[in-house]
């Protein structure tokens, strides 16, 4: 009877041990993705004016990255890079009008379909900014493909950006609270209604804004784009990081016995920032460091919801950003006269929409207490390697043609390697390309886009090759072309090779 009673014991535990093996070997994994975080812009990056509390916890308990990258300078390649593991560049991905049409085709790999196959429960909370519908969008009806025809179960949108009209709220596939009698309608080439612009009626503004941006006002805000109706579903722009958290809360409620992964795609700090008034003044750089307080806040609620849960040390969070940072991006909230001897980019040259390193060289953290010991990691690495980074962290296997760019750098992911990758690219309005530590910077010819002049970024185009040696030159400040010829043939031929293969894994290395 004993030697029974000890054999059921034993297939207990094992039993036991065995889900315990199974809930660690697919963890809860959290993207948290900023909108327009510098590398400077947080206290563990050397952040001046603002404090990031919440954002500085899980740099001390994770893993702090030196040379981490998003894919683009721009947001909306970096978000289909991240999400398809494949360079932007191969989709001919760039900023998208406020109704284009879903970048992202249906039945194409994706990140949170893949790892729907091994067992999670997706959801996108946020800015989505990859287009939705087929070219024809309904906002009256429904509002498909988007998140859900691509991987996602469940999905609550800031539609494109906060700049954009409609400034409404999409939940699955629907316009949340729009009300049928008031049907919305949205033109972005001309005015189709009576409701005020920025440009006819600045007194009713929170703060002006260029040409671009002076279109339809919304609560206070002129914006990118017509519209009229939807008044009953039209968002408070102070109250979105609000609605969205009460989203990530019922979420991971909702998921908590099983694996998740939730892609948390926050607004701030994208203009227009008009923080909730409990932010204002938190920082000495007014709305744009506000903003920088709302978003570690809000950080520190997501880490709160895990520990409510006890799901803390099971959860995987990676937390980066979209691309560099920029001040002044169209609205009049003095963002460059209050920032004081804060330094966005870190030493960085550049910022969105740049060439140079602050264009995609971006904070980025992971925590994962009971995985990720706490450190710093001079790796290279970059967002559109998470695709192949996860599967292997969840046991999946890459068809040859899925995720055609990203490679398994799991272990520099998770702090166990520091070794990351030996090439990589970089795009903007040109392609860049880093090879160790050397930078080369392709020619463009084109001029530098209108709307983007007035913005003093150093947007890297020149008609001549640019080449760097990022060790002794992080600022790139010393061309280096004409002194290694060679170099910078080698490196131009590289970039001519990936620009004509329909992928880099598994044939370049990584």
């Amino acid at each position: 009877m004993n030697k029974i009673l000890i054999a059921i014991f034993c297939i207990g535990l094992a039993t036991a041990v065995l889900a315990q093996n199974s809930r660690i070997s697919r963890p809860n994994i959290i993207i948290i993705y900023v909108d327009d975080l510098g590398y400077g812009d947080v206290g563990c990056y050397g952040a001046r004016g603002v404090e990031t509390p919440n954002v500085d916890f899980m740099a001390r308990n994770g893993l702090r990255f030196t040379d981490a990258h998003c894919t683009a300078a721009t947001c909306t390649p970096s978000r289909f890079s991240l999400l398809t593991g494949s360079y932007a560049f191969r989709n001919k991905a760039e900023i998208l009008p406020g109704d284009a049409p879903l970048l992202i085709s249906p039945g194409t790999p994706t990140l949170p379909a893949m790892l729907q196959k091994a067992g999670y429960t997706t959801a996108v909370i946020g800015k989505w900014h990859l287009g939705l519908g087929n070219g024809n969008l309904q906002w009256n009806g429904d509002i498909k493909p988007g998140p859900l025809e691509i991987g996602f179960n469940y999905s609550f949108l800031v539609p494109a950006t906060l700049d954009r009209v409609p400034t409404v709220f999409v939940e699955n596939h629907s316009v949340v609270n729009l009300d049928p009698k008031d049907p919305i309608r949205v033109n972005y080439n001309k005015n189709i209604g009576n409701w005020p612009t920025g440009l006819e009626h600045p007194e009713l503004l929170k703060f002006r804004a260029d040409t671009q941006h002076s279109n339809t006002i919304t609560d206070g805000i002129s914006r990118i784009g017509f519209m009229m109706g939807g008044t009953s579903a039209l968002w408070k722009d102070q109250d979105i990081p609000i609605v969205l958290l009460e989203k990530v809360n019922n979420f991971i409620a909702d998921n908590r016995k099983n694996p998740f992964f939730l892609y948390f795609s926050y607004t701030d700090i994208h203009v227009p920032r008009d923080p909730n008034p409990r932010f204002k003044g938190k920082s000495t750089m007014g709305s744009r460091g506000d903003a920088i307080s709302q978003m570690d806040w809000s950080t520190g609620e997501v880490l709160k919801v895990l520990k409510k849960f006890d799901l803390t040390e099971n959860t995987m969070i990676i937390f980066t950003s979209d691309n560099g940072p920029v001040l002044d991006d169209g609205y009049e909230d003095k963002a460059e006269e209050l920032i004081g001897d804060h330094k966005p980019a870190g030493p960085f040259r550049g910022g969105k929409y740049s060439a140079y390193e602050a264009g995609t060289r971006v904070s980025t953290i992971v925590y994962w207490p009971s995985k990720v010991k706490p450190g710093i990691s001079k790796a290279l690495v970059n967002q559109v390697d998470l695709f192949s980074s996860l599967a292997t962290l969840t046991g999946q296997k890459l068809n040859s043609g899925d995720a055609p760019d990203s490679f398994d750098l799991l272990p520099a992911w998770i702090g166990s390697s520091q070794n990351g990758r030996k090439l990589m690219l970089e795009e903007s309005f040109t392609l860049g390309l880093r090879s160790g530590n050397w930078k080369y910077i392709a020619p463009q010819i084109q001029s530098v886009p209108a709307w983007l002049k007035d913005k003093k970024i150093e947007t890297g185009l020149t008609p001549y090759p640019q080449l760097y040696n990022l060790q002794k030159d992080v600022s790139e400040e010393i061309n280096k072309a004409q002194e290694y010829p060679q170099k910078e043939l080698e490196m131009q031929l590289l970039l001519k090779k990936i620009q004509q293969s329909k992928g880099t894994r598994p044939d370049f290395d990584k």
